[in-house]
Parts: C-alpha cells; sequence; structure tokens
C-alpha cells in the first residue's frame, strides 16, 4: 500500500468521524430541543440533522468504495506475484504448513 493511498483512506475517516460526531451532537440537540419546545425550532433542529445523517451516510459510501477499491488492489498484486513467481510461492505456502504443523503438534 502507498502512502498516498493510505493517507486518503485517513483523511476519509477523519471526516466520517467528524461527521457523526457532529450526527450524535446535532441529535442531543434535537433531543433538548424536543423536550423544552416544540413546532417550528424542532423542525429546524431535525432539518439539520437530517442534512448530517445524509453527509454521513454519503462519507460512509466513500470510505467503502476506498476500502474495496484497495481489497480489489492487493488481490491483483497478490495473484501477479504468484503468477510470476509459481515456485517461491509453493516453497513459501509449504514452509508456513511446516511451521505451523510444528506448532500444532508441540501443544
Amino acid at each position: 500500500m502507498d502512502s498516498t493511498t493510505t493517507t486518503a483512506d485517513h483523511t476519509v475517516r477523519d471526516r466520517l468521524a467528524q461527521s457523526l460526531g457532529h450526527l450524535v451532537d446535532d441529535a442531543e440537540v434535537l433531543l433538548k430541543m424536543a423536550q423544552h419546545n416544540g413546532g417550528e425550532q424542532f423542525a429546524a433542529a431535525r432539518d439539520a440533522v437530517e442534512l448530517r445523517l445524509r453527509h454521513a451516510r454519503s462519507e460512509l459510501a466513500a470510505l467503502e468504495d476506498a476500502a474495496a477499491y484497495n481489497v480489489r488492489r492487493a488481490a491483483r498484486v497478490a495473484n501477479t506475484t504468484v503468477h510470476e513467481h509459481p515456485y517461491a510461492t509453493a516453497g513459501l505456502a509449504a514452509g508456513v504448513g511446516v511451521v505451523i504443523g510444528m506448532l500444532i503438534s508441540r501443544r
């Protein structure tokens, strides 16, 4: 994974966390207003919460897209590596199997 992708992932996560934090804050304000007031102020607060919720959903969708892209890219890299170096891959898999077998047999 390159540093650009990692930085972009952190940026999206930070934005999502910030959006969800604002959503929770707005929901608390909405509940307080519902207890004390009614009518127009409550409707305005509800609209603000709905707007934040839509924004949080779009941020979550962006995070899902980024995660899916990274998984597909990692799978392509693994596939390419296995096809370019089949004997090394088989040797590595055999070595890992031996180590796991030794660990299991020790118990």
